[in-house]
């Protein structure tokens, strides 16, 4: 049997990918992550990295002026590592063509809002949740989505809400969302590398009972 072999991607912190690193670790998820993309030198992510003795790459756009160039350099890199799937925790630039095309319905992002609403460029981490504050909605949640060359706009996997009445501020939005991603985020993983998802169109329909 073919090993699942993960990439993360992370701009920031890195709290969803020491997550799923967590849900490897113990098993729930069937796969190793075997490499942290990163556009950040400084992201937190790459120390959390390095803890767990997880290769580093970092692909800035200030060292790659042409963007072909780049995206060349990291689908290189994944293929490099004989990496199956790909998840994007907390990733900030839109993926490359090739990168999409290589691993079509293999990517995975998590974004901190019920799309189709609160999404699309530039609605990223604080942006959506002070979006979301000054529209006054009742309540937000989290997206894990299929990855297409769009932001934020492949097929839905899982969606879960919150209510967000009685919150005073998009920090304590952000707060709520973030327990639902780390609950929804691992799930999608383990489906996706398990192989149990079915695409049609813009529908996901989830297959098969888990082993595990």
């Amino acid at each position: 049997m073919t090993e699942n072999r993960i990439a993360v991607f992370a701009s920031g912190a890195g709290s969803n990918f020491k997550n799923i690193f967590e849900k490897t670790s113990d098993g729930f998820i069937p796969a190793k992550i075997k490499l942290l993309v990163s556009d950040n030198h400084n992201a937190g992510a790459i120390s959390i990295a390095r803890n767990y003795d997880i290769p580093v790459k970092v692909f800035s756009k200030k060292e790659y002026p042409n963007r072909e160039d780049l995206h060349a350099d990291m689908l290189g890199a994944l293929k490099k590592d004989t990496i199956t799937h790909i998840v994007l925790a907390g990733y900030l630039k839109l993926i490359g063509t090739g990168i999409v095309r290589n691993f079509s319905n293999k990517i995975l992002n998590i974004h901190p809002a019920l799309l189709p609403s609160f999404g699309g460029k530039g609605m990223y981490g604080g942006y959506v949740h002070q979006a979301v504050f000054e529209h006054g909605v009742k309540v937000s949640g989290a997206t894990v989505h299929l990855v297409n060359e769009i932001y934020d706009a492949g097929p839905i996997v899982i969606q879960k809400a919150v209510s967000i009445e009685g919150l005073n501020s998009p920090g304590e939005i952000a707060d709520e969302v973030l327990k639902i991603e780390h609950e929804i985020f691992p799930i999608a993983v383990k489906l996706l590398v398990e192989n149990r998802l079915r695409i049609n169109g813009r529908r996901v329909e989830i297959i098969g009972e888990s082993n595990n």
